[in-house]
């Protein structure tokens, strides 16, 4: 990436030579021109909510910025993207969205989520610490700002204006306002799941900002707790990608006896996970843990995978993360053991599957999903 500043090296997490995709784009090139080109004063606590690789932190390492997302990938890509360019540990401090907050911002730079939740959230964590000198400038491609993701700046912080577009891109340039008003924030958010989904029904649903379908059961969730095999005392389950955890909980309740693991690759959606669970009462043994999917999980040490893979990666479609996800399922499956799956009918994971497991059964369908078995010989 070209920066006023010079040229890094940046890939996303984990490593492939064989992606494409970069770890930045005009919108990250745009904010990095703006600050230079308008002489901005990177002094103070630099805070970067968002950075989706690393790329914002790495060009602005001198400055000792403070990143927060909810991305463990995210803060693997921003390590190994700092020490590819040389930067000395230590000078990019790496907090989640579920750490408190720095005490006091002088300059936020926010590279807007897909999630308009998680924005919300987040900027209601830090208003706290905007004061009426703090610069603050989000960016995005013109197709993720709309009019809400304007409204949310000015109603949380302050007034808000827009850049000219360029390249597709635009930036948020926002005046804070101290004496605002700001609203109470509402998340987490809970509810009570439906009848008819087997052993949660009825039961309580816990979603931090920024988790998938944080308002109601998604149908492809339904649809899957519907069909879910059962377990048997022993066993060990991991729900993988566990969202707001309610697939694992489903588990937990119909077999106490099982020791259930929940992975995401998001902090909320683990956070979200661990507070369903408990709400629920918490039977039997449960762990839960951020990570790139199964990575440090013993190989063999598994019985069942329940997993419904995401399809894209922020903006992008790609099947990339689900077949790391298929993959890591079956080295982490003892002999016997089972990956079922959910996905859209027209993903095609069945062909996935038969490729990796040499198997692939056809559990339940309708027009929209298909659950899919998969058992390691």
């Amino acid at each position: 990436m070209t920066t006023p500043w010079g040229e890094l090296a940046l890939a996303r997490f984990p490593e492939d030579p064989r992606d494409r995709l970069r770890a930045w784009d005009a919108s990250d090139e745009y904010l990095l021109r703006h600050l230079a080109d308008r002489d901005v004063r990177l002094s103070g606590t630099v805070v970067v909510l968002g950075d989706r690789w690393g790329a914002l932190v790495t060009a602005l390492a001198r400055h000792r910025p403070v990143q927060i997302t909810d991305s463990f990938l995210t803060q693997e890509a921003t390590r190994a993207n700092l020490a590819r360019n040389g930067v000395e540990p230590g000078a990019v401090s790496l907090l989640t969205t579920r750490d408190a907050p720095p005490e006091r911002v002088d300059v936020l730079l926010v590279r807007v989520p897909k999630s308009l939740a998680l924005l919300e959230d987040q900027l209601l964590r830090l208003a706290p610490a905007v004061h009426a000198g703090t610069v603050v400038v989000g960016t995005g491609m013109v197709k993720e700002i709309h009019t809400s993701t304007l409204e949310l700046f000015a109603r949380i912080l302050g007034p808000t204006r827009t850049s000219p577009a360029e390249r597709k891109a635009r930036l948020i340039l926002c005046t804070p306002d101290p004496s605002l008003e700001r609203p109470a924030n509402p998340w987490p958010y809970r509810y009570a799941l439906p009848e008819g989904v087997g052993p949660v029904s009825g039961r309580a649903v816990v979603n931090h900002a920024g988790v998938f379908c944080a308002d109601r059961l998604d149908i492809g969730t339904r649809f899957f707790l519907a069909h879910l095999p059962p377990t048997r005392g022993g066993q060990r389950v991991v729900d993988l990608g566990c969202g707001n955890g309610v697939v694992g909980t489903a588990v937990a309740l119909a077999g106490p006896a099982a020791e259930v693991l929940f992975v995401d690759e998001s902090f909320q959606a683990v956070a979200s996970a661990e507070a369903t669970y408990r709400a629920n009462g918490g039977p039997g043994h449960a762990e839960f843990r951020v990570g790139d999917g199964l990575a440090g999980v013993a190989s063999g040490s598994v019985d069942l995978v329940l997993n419904n893979p995401p399809f894209h990666s922020h903006q992008a479609t790609t099947d990339a993360t689900a077949w790391r996800m298929f993959t890591g399922a079956r080295r982490a499956l003892r002999p016997g053991g089972e990956l079922w799956v959910i996905g859209n009918r027209h993903l095609g994971y069945h062909v996935k599957l038969r490729r990796l497991f040499g198997n692939s059964r056809l559990v339940a369908s309708d027009p929209k999903f298909v659950v899919l078995k998969a058992v390691k010989r």
